[in-house]
């Protein structure tokens, strides 16, 4: 039995339901993001399990004990807003005893606890001061020692790190995953910042407009994506407009250009129309890089049958630092693709005829046709 279970959680506000029937299995110790634009469901969702709503439809259990209808106070769950919300009158030391003083410890064992979190954060010298003398990073911080303090069966943390700046976002999430794993805590994380999720956690609940699109570790998410939604939110892609042509040889046609996927096409039938979906990483060009890039492919096990081709016209080439972008125009549709910046090769010039190459295993014909 799942450690932590939803079970067909729904959430309606009068006519409108802003989660769908929610589903969802979470290991003991496992770190879980929900993952998703704004007004997705993922932080109502979030909600429900601590308590601050009630679902609609549905069950909550934290180790087969049924939390649905339980107040926030009554089940052991510690949360970390995205505000902070640390309380402003307190000093740091009082902000992290703050739920041992509600559940009557004593406080020969609350002053344990609170040096033992001050120590875990790396913050034991600024336990006196108040929150409007530290730094955001620092606040941050506190607040996940106090939700940590009462030692909660399961941590949430609501976009935690969206306040912050991007070189303290990436240390501060690197400092909750390590300590998270090192605590063996299971997790709920609410993020709409796909590298976030991708870098942090165990599995990955991709939310839209209420409903689950897909649940999956970051390598199925980012490399399978089941549908065009997940496809295009997580990672940079290229979306391509064609028509099945045989499904079960998994062959398509775009811009007059006939491609294969690694697989059959269960979803559709013949002369429908369809997404397929290719990652910038997976195409290359010119002979001499397709076959140094045959080699990388073979030496990771992707090289595992032909590659398609598709003959187009370089349209826009963007230097980025590292990598060199370059977008590809066949008819209706187009490609972006990169390349890591040679110093001594010169990049392609707009207009040049070439060849676009990619492995079958790359190219992702989406659940759904075009719309």
């Amino acid at each position: 039995m799942a450690f932590l279970d939803l079970s067909d959680v729904r959430k309606n506000y009068g006519p409108n339901t802003v989660v769908h029937k929610f589903d969802l299995d979470v290991e003991r110790g496992e770190f879980v993001s929900f993952l998703g634009p704004s007004g997705c469901g993922k932080t109502t969702t979030l909600r429900m399990v601590a308590g601050f709503e009630v679902p609609t439809a549905g069950a909550i259990r934290i180790d087969g004990r049924d939390i649905t209808r339980l107040r926030p106070n009554q089940r052991n769950v510690g949360m970390v807003f995205q505000s902070y919300a640390l309380f402003p009158n307190m000093t740091v030391a009082d902000n992290v005893a703050f739920g041992l003083k509600i559940a009557n410890k004593p406080s020969s064992e609350i002053k344990a606890r609170v040096e033992e979190m001050l120590n875990i954060i790396k913050l034991p010298h600024l336990g006196g001061r108040y929150p409007y003398q530290l730094s955001g990073g620092q606040q941050q911080r506190v607040a996940l020692a106090r939700a940590l303090a009462i030692k909660p069966q399961v941590l949430l943390l609501d976009e935690p790190l969206s306040a912050l700046d991007a070189k303290i976002r990436v240390s501060l999430r690197e400092e909750i995953r390590s300590l998270q794993r090192s605590l063996g805590i299971t997790t709920i994380y609410v993020t709409h910042d796909q590298e976030e999720a991708l870098s942090m956690s165990d599995r990955i609940v991709v939310m839209n407009e209420g409903r689950v699109e897909q649940i999956g570790t970051p390598f199925e998410i980012y490399n399978h994506p089941r549908t065009r939604f997940v496809a295009s939110f997580v990672g940079t892609l290229n979306i391509l407009k064609g028509k099945v042509v045989d499904p079960a040889a998994g062959k398509i046609v775009i811009d007059g250009q006939e491609l294969f996927a690694s697989k059959r096409i269960a979803h559709l039938q013949a002369g429908e129309a369809c997404s397929a979906a290719l990652r910038p990483e997976a195409a290359s060009l010119h002979q001499s890089e397709l076959q140094e890039a045959a080699k990388i492919a073979s030496a990771f096990g992707r090289e595992s049958g032909p590659r398609n081709r598709m003959v187009g016209t370089i349209e826009e080439v963007s230097f980025l630092g590292s990598v060199v972008r370059i977008r590809v125009r066949f008819k209706e549709n187009a490609v972006s693709l990169d390349t890591f910046n040679n110093p001594n090769t010169t990049p392609p010039a707009r207009g040049m005829q070439v060849t676009v190459s990619f492995a079958r295993e790359d190219l992702l014909v989406l659940e759904g046709a075009e719309g």
